[in-house]
């Protein structure tokens, strides 16, 4: 299994916008095959970085997620939303592996 981390530099101005992109692809990603973690949009620190995140079982699995996103009727309009409102000002992916587990279980006092 690995994970997508895409990093987002977005137009702080434009918040809503990318919020409104984010909905969408709640919707979209699950149904075109890959397990959604979230997208995380600026709160407190950093008014222009946001994240989306993910994981697919393979690269060779992403490849064919990709292909059925974007013939996704969402997935498209999506795509559209954000060339038209130009939020988006740069986007980043990197694939990583999971490390560190197995995990302990968290005590609690």
């Amino acid at each position: 299994m690995i994970t997508c981390f895409i990093r987002y530099e977005i137009d702080p101005f434009k918040k809503a916008a990318f919020e409104e992109y984010a909905r969408n692809w709640g919707q979209a990603i699950p149904r075109c095959g890959a397990d959604l973690i979230g997208y995380f949009a600026p709160h407190e620190g950093s008014s222009t970085t946001a994240y989306g995140v993910y994981t697919i079982p393979s690269l060779a699995e992403y490849e064919a997620y990709r292909a059925r996103l974007a013939q996704d009727p969402l997935g498209r309009a999506n795509y559209e939303f954000a060339m038209k409102e130009r939020f988006l000002l740069r986007e980043d992916r990197i694939f990583l592996r999971l490390a560190s587990a197995p995990h302990a279980r968290q005590v609690r006092p």
